[in-house]
């Protein structure tokens, strides 16, 4: 029975991880205009679970987002921001 439990719980720790992965996504936000913007929008980003990484660059518009996929999705990201008063799209 011990064996049984042993193998299911490393069965579990080891396939979560293999289905999760990290992915960068690059957000165009027009709306942003000084550095108040950036950091305000930064704060957004942050709150979203599972947002590993965020840069934001105020001349190109742009913030890049590393986040783990298992978590969060672009649409998430996208809510994020746009509910902080920057609305964003993806940049191609």
């Amino acid at each position: 029975m011990n064996k049984r439990i042993t193998v299911l719980a490393l069965l579990a720790a080891l396939s979560a991880p293999a289905w999760a992965a990290t992915q960068t996504v690059t957000l165009s936000v027009l709306g942003m205009k000084c550095a108040t913007c950036s950091i305000t929008l930064k704060k957004a980003l942050n709150k979203v679970e599972g947002v590993e990484n965020i840069e934001v660059n105020l001349e190109k518009k742009e913030a890049l987002v590393t986040f783990d996929d298992a978590k969060t999705t672009v649409e998430a990201l996208l809510d994020a921001t746009k509910n902080a008063g920057y609305p964003s799209t993806v940049h191609p």
